[in-house]
């Protein structure tokens, strides 16, 4: 066992000295140490249960004859950071989270683990760590929250912030917006539309990291203690069995979760997080692929904020295995890949019966033809942008219109709800990327405010930062290069005619190369907005091919 590293002979009498200091006993010592990494908070709503899923696992693992020990990892909660400079540490945090339980489990010897996240970066964080320590490893999420109701109509976190744009408008009194805001979360657990922390607890589960459920049992439901219990049982086979996290994330494992991701109509952001992840685990995801696997794999699902259905009814209908049960029959996943279940993918999902056609649609009903998200390309974007299509009205599709452009994300806010964007128009807001921000903040404020003004259906957004996984309609963004390092869209200037083709997977600005080449020219670089602490050492995120958004420190001057 690792573990013999600081329990076993002679010169290891400090190191058990230190556990007995623990309290552990020797029967303790005498068996696997499993480290349970909880993201347990009490800032973060979707991590608030975790400490009674990190009880349950615990008890699972000492069942099945290990010794459970409890380490933390950090979260941020994305919806408490937006629209200020704590977004800004978001996608950074990811990094550290990766960092940090590498660390605890290699000073540590953890013979194996147990990782226990629910929030958008804490997921793939930790999938990223478990690739890299890679010994015996599963997941257990915290779950996903009920739908809050106002009005008799299920809420969410985007139903809150469109609240915000709607009272700008006028649409909304003050009063209505403070009953959203007393319903619209209801529960602890990660937001309850595919956003960015349910699309990852998915793709866990589709990646084979997780057991059935984990992306789909409500928090607050008592299944999900039961596979908390479970997971913590199961670490000890997949420890018995030698199972390792490589074995399992393989090149066609992440194929399938794409597949799945496009099927599910995920948040674009998992467009950073499976490339990152899948360069831990020694596999090279180049973003082109998506649209491959796009042309192939059908739309099921219309979740918030794309429809009308929230992860609980998908846990009803059936969850993550009905809808691969579903892609199965058109034979689009590699069903012979192994699992944390020890069983294979088809193993897994054979008899996954969908139960609501309306929620998962069949694989002969599809919402679309091609799946939920596309990578476009062209003059303004050279590298790739990204677009949630699932969530974009059919007159969107194809857009052209004149460009209003803003340098950070607060301009563009206020232009929106002072009535200044009129339809037809595409927002641009720029040096809001990796290095620009710096640390590419995800922008619900905008998109929101936009579909509250009531023009989600004739403004396009286009960013080189993040739009949130909670965002709706022709929202582009990743756009790479970005501005802060001469991209073409910090050459783009107001007025210029900006055309989108999603049906062609293009961008572009309407402008000759040699244009574009002139203003180059005359591009001043920006000096960065933060010069100091972990963000300025840190989270100079670069765009790198088809490495997905990854750490680059800043070279000493």
């Amino acid at each position: 066992m690792n573990s013999d590293s600081v329990k076993k002979g002679i010169q290891q009498a400090p190191h058990r000295s230190l556990f007995h200091a623990l309290g552990m006993t020797e029967e303790e010592m005498n068996r696997p140490l499993v480290g349970i990494v909880s993201s347990y908070s009490e800032i973060v709503p979707g991590h608030r249960n975790l400490d009674k899923i990190v009880e349950a696992v615990k008890l699972g693992v000492a069942m099945a004859g290990g010794t459970p020990v409890v380490v933390p990892a950090i979260a941020v909660c994305d919806g408490i950071a937006m629209g200020h400079v704590g977004m800004k540490y978001s996608l950074v945090s990811r990094e550290l989270i990766a960092d940090s339980t590498e660390t605890l489990a290699k000073a540590h010897a953890f013979d194996a683990l147990v990782m226990v996240p629910n929030c958008d970066k804490n997921v793939p964080g930790l999938l990223m760590a478990a690739a890299r320590i890679n010994i015996p490893t599963i997941f257990v999420s915290g779950g996903p929250m009920l739908a809050g109701k106002v009005n008799g109509e299920k809420t969410s976190l985007s139903s809150m912030f469109e609240a915000v744009g709607a009272y700008a408008a006028g649409k909304m009194t003050e009063k209505e917006v403070k009953e959203y805001e007393q319903k619209a979360c209801p529960t602890c657990g990660s937001c309850s539309g595919m956003y960015t922390a349910n699309s990852m607890n998915c793709l866990t589960e589709a990646i084979g990291m997780g057991l059935k459920g984990n992306g789909t049992i409500p928090a607050v439901y008592s299944a999900r203690i039961q596979l908390a219990k479970k997971a913590g049982m199961q670490v000890m086979k997949l420890l018995r069995k030698n199972i390792r996290p490589r074995d399992i994330m393989t090149k066609d494992a992440f194929i399938n979760a794409l597949t799945v991701d496009m099927a599910l109509g995920c948040s674009t952001n998992t467009m950073l997080h499976i490339p990152a992840i899948a360069h831990e685990a020694g596999v090279e995801i180049d973003l082109e692929i998506a649209n491959e696997i796009s042309k192939r794999t059908p739309n099921l699902c219309h979740l918030a904020p794309a429809g009308h259905s929230y992860i609980e009814e998908l846990d009803e209908a059936g969850g993550i295995y009905a809808v691969m049960n579903e892609l199965n029959k058109e034979g689009l996943l590699k069903t012979n890949l192994i699992t944390v279940t020890g069983k294979t993918v088809g193993e897994n999902i054979e008899n996954c019966q969908n139960k609501n056609p309306e929620v998962i649609r069949s694989i002969d009903n599809p919402y679309s033809e091609t799946g939920g998200i596309a990578i476009l390309k062209g003059n303004l974007a050279p590298d790739s942008c990204v677009v949630k299509r699932s969530a974009v009205v059919p007159e969107m599709l194809k857009h052209e219109g004149p460009a209003r452009v803003f340098d950070c994300e607060e301009d563009a806010i206020v232009a929106i709800k002072g009535g200044k964007i009129v339809p037809g128009d595409v927002v641009v807001i720029r040096y809001e990327g990796p290095k620009g921000g710096p640390g590419m903040r995800e922008m619900l404020n905008p998109t929101s405010a936009i579909a509250g003004m009531g023009l989600g259906s004739s403004v396009a957004l286009i960013t080189d930062g993040r739009f949130s996984g909670a965002s709706r309609g022709a929202s582009i963004g990743h756009v790479s290069p970005e501005a802060a390092v001469g991209g073409p869209i910090a050459l783009v200037q107001e007025g210029d005619t900006i055309q989108i083709d999603m049906d062609a997977n293009t961008i572009r600005v309407k402008l000759s190369d040699e244009e574009l080449e002139k203003r180059r020219k005359k591009w001043t670089p920006r000096k960065p907005k933060i010069t100091d602490g972990y963000l300025a050492r840190y989270a100079h995120l670069v765009a790198s091919g088809n490495r997905g958004a990854i750490l680059e420190i800043p070279e000493e001057k």
